[in-house]
């Protein structure tokens, strides 16, 4: 065929249509911008502001809770952002708009200003909600109905977003730590604008998919609209009452539980309230038993998908904070890895064993061996959960040398990874078989939820696992603060007023006051700081009472000073207290994990049952995120 007669949307490069290039170097450079931006936010986040590399200086638990909001929103805005394109501007154009909201978001973060970081992070959830769902839709679309070459297709768009994952990390790290944290994020706006560029003059190649719909069809959509569920929900009088009693619990439980963050979460509690009442619809709409025991397994996938990603995305916030904080990362060499590259371990792997992990399974079905989707996803649970294993053994090798080996979080992403892989890819394929064709558009949009809520019990989970801070301020000079002062050359420290720690030995003494001993001198250095919270100092007291510390058996303490408003301002930071923390949460998630695979794996047989054949019409493929794949095949 002569390519220079043929129209540009029907050229082939390499035996596939010219356009997967296209939608793979888009996806490749989005994937560069929003993995770069997303390796260096916590660690932005935590940086204190009057370090050599200036950050927000939050303590660590705001950062996760921010990091869960925030990823748990670029889901839960996918699902609108798939309608949009449905509906009414088509997946091209959608993709379009979410690009240039992307360019925007990252270009906005590299502004030096404080409102700039929330509306950054604002312009980057709307965007990926337009972007993410809509353009692995359209790679589908390159292919016609049955077209062999389609799974190839996805497997190549694959590679290009892990290849621009794992570039990201690295590249983006070693910017941020040379050069500034927004000088970070404005690579990863360059990447994101070299993204457009590729997208924006390969129109030509992309003319004849992801148009806007066609409002002259009049063929019937299967699916049930959005406020047709809502009307069924509000007129069905126990579906009602329970909304009734879940809205009250969804007002009153943060207002009188939560000391902040109320209102999002109050509007957290109602979403989660609604998507409870549209479940209880759909099941009370059922008619038939298969349809009905269908839906039971399918609630219990979404319980899976929960658990798997509220363990599996402890990478970009406790995990990140473990490699910045607590991991011995200098080289023989003298060079110091970013705390970032540990990011790109994830995509890496899945490069090199996303086709080894599905020979495996596909070796497995032709043995006649348990090869089901349920049955992977139990699998992925399990070996994800197992990878924090290694992260149990760093707190202990943290607790007896004061550092962690790196080899423990790459022992870990490795698992993670390869439980990832086992889980991931047929997730939501699984549960578009089980959903009524009917329902089968509002599934998706809950599986995102789903997905949505594991990145958010991540973040609280990582939030959950810090110690309660314990702020303090600078109580005297800085001339008589010097001699502690554990940095090199304290004179320039607090001429360019940057942040500075003292490490001291801290007990109770027979009268039960705490002491503090500063390691190096011997001297005692309460005079050093008064507490900002008198409760919070009764409360280091009783928790120091728990460790039965005395003048022979001390604990470790930092006292971290940020130069803030005009003054020098801290906290206590006792470093066995967040030690054991991070032991309990890390074991805490193996235990949890195995345990619920294994228990899914128990009810195997009887949940098989109630998939009633569903199983048999799995399409399996290779993809980081399930849902890329799954996306064209439920249209």
């Amino acid at each position: 065929m002569n390519q220079t007669l043929t129209p540009p949307h029907k050229r082939e490069l390499f035996g596939h249509p010219v356009g997967l290039y296209v939608l793979f170097f888009t996806e490749l450079w989005e994937r560069f911008s929003y993995y770069g931006m997303r390796a260096i936010l916590t660690l932005y986040m935590l940086a204190k502001v009057s370090s050599d590399n200036p950050g927000l200086g939050w303590e660590e638990g705001k950062a996760l809770a921010t990091y869960g909001w925030y990823t748990m929103l670029v889901y839960v805005v996918s699902i609108p952002g798939g309608i949009i394109a449905d509906k009414i501007w088509g997946q091209k154009k959608s993709v379009m708009i979410g690009g240039w909201l992307l360019v925007a978001g990252h270009g906005v973060l590299s502004i030096e200003q404080d409102w700039a970081f929330f509306s950054g992070l604002l312009l980057i959830v709307l965007g990926v909600g337009l972007l993410k769902p809509n353009i692995s839709t359209m790679v589908g679309g390159l292919y016609k109905e049955g077209d062999t070459r389609r799974d190839k297709g996805f497997s190549i768009f694959y590679i290009g977003i892990n290849v621009g994952a794992a570039v990201a990390a690295i590249l983006v790290g070693i910017v941020a730590q040379a050069y500034g944290w927004h000088y970070g994020f404005g690579l990863a706006a360059i990447g994101m604008v070299l993204g457009q560029v590729v997208y924006v003059f390969g129109q030509k190649f992309l003319a004849h998919v992801g148009n806007p719909p066609n409002k002259n069809d009049q063929e019937a959509e299967p699916s049930v609209s959005i406020p047709e569920i809502f009307r069924q929900m509000f007129s069905t009088k126990k579906t009602l009452a329970v909304l009734i009693i879940l809205f009250a619990a969804s007002i009153l439980l943060p207002t009188q539980a939560m000391e902040t963050e109320v209102v999002a979460y109050i509007i957290f509690f109602l979403f989660l309230s609604v998507v409870v009442g549209f479940m209880m619809t759909v099941y009370q709409d059922l008619t038939s038993k298969i349809e009905k025991d269908r839906f039971v397994v399918l609630l219990l996938s979404f319980l899976i998908v929960i658990v798997f990603w509220g363990a599996f995305e402890q990478a970009g916030g406790l995990l990140n904070i473990y490699a910045e904080q607590k991991t011995n990362r200098t080289l023989s060499s003298g060079w110091e890895i970013p705390a970032a590259f540990f990011q790109s371990l994830n995509p890496t792997y899945i490069i090199l064993f996303g086709i080894p992990v599905a020979g495996f399974w596909a070796w497995m079905k032709r043995k006649g061996k348990e090869a089901s989707s349920i049955f992977k996803m139990a699998i992925g649970v399990i070996i994800m959960g197992l990878g924090f294993v290694f992260m149990v053994f760093a707190t202990m090798e943290y607790e007896n040398n004061g550092e962690a080996a790196l080899y423990w979080l790459v022992f870990a992403y490795l698992l993670h990874t390869i439980g990832e892989l086992s889980a991931s890819p047929v997730a939501l394929s699984f549960i578009t078989k089980l959903a009524p064709l009917r329902y089968g558009a509002l599934m998706m949009g809950l599986y995102f939820a789903a997905t949505g809520l594991g990145n958010k019990v991540a973040g609280v989970v990582g939030e959950s696992s810090q110690a309660e801070r314990i702020t303090i301020e600078l109580a005297t000079e800085t001339d008589l603060a010097k001699p502690y002062v554990m940095e090199d050359n304290a004179d320039k420290i607090f001429e360019k007023k940057r942040n500075f720690t003292v490490a001291t030995q801290a007990y109770k003494d027979k009268n039960g006051e705490i002491k503090l001993i500063e390691t190096s001198t011997g001297d005692e250095v309460n005079f050093l700081f008064n507490f900002q919270d008198e409760e919070l100092k009764e409360s280091l007291k009783e928790r120091l009472a728990i460790y039965d510390v005395s003048e022979e058996n001390t604990l470790l303490t930092f006292l971290k000073f940020d130069y803030r408003e005009n003054q020098y301002v801290g906290r206590v930071d006792i470093d066995q207290f967040q030690t054991d923390l991070e032991f309990k949460t890390f074991s805490g998630i193996v235990f949890f994990t195995v345990a619920f695979g294994i228990l899914v794996i128990v009810l195997l047989k009887p949940l098989k049952r109630l998939t009633h054949g569903a199983e048999e019409k799995e399409v399996e493929g290779l993809e980081t995120e399930g849902f890329e794949l799954a996306d064209d095949e439920v249209k």
